[in-house]
């Protein structure tokens, strides 16, 4: 199988946050395609600082950044020439501001990579002709794609284009003719895709190998891919209830401990996480949501800053990997990489432990896919050696380490 690498480097990106930002920020009870008015007037960010947004974000260990730039409602977060609902018409600024830009100079800053996110479909698409609404998609895209220098990271949302059909062919060629290198999201000539739900939550099993692929969340459309593809998943979830910030979430911040949950649910099963959260009124990432993301952030590196085994101290006999567990060291987390220069060859394996140099090993976790990493959470266990047992046709694993 030939992966292309770019497939490879996204999943070392591990933790994202995207920013759901825009005109419904100011209309609070407002939902997706509720059709109900938003009118300019109202987007007034006083305060907006993309710069806090980013530095906050890289502090806790965020490695891509993405903006919603064009949401459903079709207000454009950057002064476009193809619409008269954008940052121009709003009082923000006199109406000389540009979102996109701010957000796109903070990134460069902090050295983030650069995601953008573009709702294909919006209110009142359906009033235009097909081939009038691919002119205006292409060149609003063009717009972002040729105006902010190199772009990462497009991310398309397949939310109310269920029934409306695109020349994918010549939106597709577009983009890849404007930023060769990016990263596309999901649909028509995707390099990732969407894990099916919006809770950060991947199987096991997960693989980055599929041949279809889910479409949005309201509908159980799946489609089918042409062959077996090395599609790398992301995982995207909220760390309140809502998309966009709303004075009704107040209540329901997500704990540390399913922020953790969902960590190791998505990256400790070989995918990324995007952890949404939305900027306020102000233009600045409510105290509290920075506090805990910093949290999520310092447990990481708290749970894996120091591994008791690494890679070198394993020996490797036919398909069992063995180390030596350091004398009064628990073991809590065996972390696995596989090398997934051809795709990934792992189809399942076991953990087992030896508690000591006389009694047979016993298995303490069993999974099925390595791919990019596998965290698996064992409960603190005394033992002599870990054994690391796989099965596979021509696998190679990159890294093994126990925490």
């Amino acid at each position: 199988m030939n992966v292309p690498q770019k497939r490879i480097d996204f999943l070392d990106w591990e933790l994202g946050v995207f920013f759901h930002f825009g005109i419904r920020t100011f209309y609070e009870g407002h939902q997706d395609w509720d059709m109900k008015p938003m009118d300019p007037s109202a987007f007034d960010p006083k305060e907006l600082d993309c710069e806090q947004w980013i530095r906050s974000c890289k502090e806790a260990g965020a490695a891509y950044a993405i903006l919603v730039c064009k949401h459903h409602d079709g207000f454009a977060n950057w002064p476009s020439k193809y619409t008269d609902y954008s940052v121009a018409a709003t009082p923000w600024k006199d109406g000389k501001g540009d979102v996109v830009r701010e957000f796109v100079d903070a990134c460069r800053k902090y050295d983030m990579k650069v995601g953008l996110y573009y709702s294909p479909a919006q209110f009142g698409s359906v009033k235009m002709a097909p081939k009038e609404y691919d002119d205006y998609f292409i060149s609003q895209i063009g717009e972002l794609l040729t105006n902010y220098g190199k772009i990462d990271y497009l991310w398309f949302d397949g939310c109310g284009s269920e029934n409306h059909k695109y020349d994918t062919d010549r939106v597709t060629k577009a983009i890849r003719s404007m930023q060769p290198e990016v990263i596309i999201f999901n649909m028509w000539d995707p390099d990732t895709r969407w894990i099916g739900n919006e809770g950060g939550i991947a199987s096991m099993d997960e693989g980055p190998v599929v041949n279809d692929l889910a479409f949005s969340i309201q509908t159980d459309r799946v489609d089918a891919l042409d062959e077996d593809v090395f599609l790398p998943a992301e995982c995207d979830m909220r760390i309140r209830r809502q998309w966009f910030y709303s004075d009704a979430d107040a209540p329901y911040l997500k704990s540390l401990d399913e922020l953790w949950g969902i960590y190791l649910s998505s990256v400790g099963h070989g995918c990324n996480m995007l952890i949404n959260i939305g900027p306020d009124r102000r233009g600045l990432l409510p105290e509290e949501d920075v506090k805990r993301f910093g949290e999520l952030g310092e447990k990481i590196r708290r749970e894996f800053a120091e591994p008791i085994c690494t890679f070198e101290d394993f020996t490797r006999e036919g398909d069992t990997f063995l180390a030596p567990v350091p004398e009064g060291k628990l073991v809590k987390y065996v972390v696995i990489e596989e090398d997934l220069t051809d795709g990934d060859k792992v189809t399942d394996f076991d953990i087992a432990v030896h508690v000591d140099p006389w009694t047979k090993a016993k298995k303490v976790f069993r999974g099925w896919k390595i791919g990019h990493k596998v965290i698996c959470p064992l409960p603190h266990l005394a033992a002599h050696r870990v054994a690391v047992n796989v099965t596979g046709e021509g696998y190679r694993l990159k890294n093994i380490r126990v925490f």
